[in-house]
């Protein structure tokens, strides 16, 4: 990317309570560090911010996002759908953002970020951007994965 976009995106299972979305610690696998960060994670993208909301849900197991075209991602959840019927896609200001090392399209700011924009998202209308994992592969992804 040349030059960082204006607003960003942050997609979340949970409305924020407060102004501000604050930073958390990242607790995916080592495999990617600059997922084990502390600090609030944005996408330039709506899709990908959509699809991590959704990844983030209580009754999701898991899920991964393995690249990008211009108009696609490349994204499968492990497990059951979410039972929850909305996720919030949330508008960030970049200012405080730093893009990711290593994934495409992440940013991730280390202070708390209040949005100018609050949307409510059905779930439904954004299953298109998923691809379900088998059984076996989602077999094969907790015994990676879950400890």
């Amino acid at each position: 990317m040349d030059k960082k976009p204006n607003v960003i995106y942050h997609g979340s299972s949970k409305k924020i309570i407060g102004e501000t979305i604050n930073p958390s610690q990242g607790d995916d696998s080592d495999e990617r560090p600059d997922n084990k960060l502390f600090g609030v994670y944005a996408a330039d993208r709506k899709d990908f911010a959509i699809v991590m909301g959704i990844f983030s849900c209580k009754d999701v197991i898991g899920g991964s996002i393995d690249g990008f075209t211009k108009n696609n991602i490349d994204a499968k959840i492990y497990g059951k759908l979410p039972k929850q019927k909305y996720i919030y896609l949330y508008t960030l200001p970049s200012k405080t953002f730093n893009p990711s090392k290593i994934i495409k399209h992440q940013f991730v700011s280390k202070v708390p970020v209040k949005p100018v924009k609050t949307e409510r998202i059905l779930i439904s209308d954004y299953l298109h951007l998923l691809k379900r994992a088998t059984k076996e592969e989602t077999k094969a992804w907790v015994k990676k994965y879950i400890k």
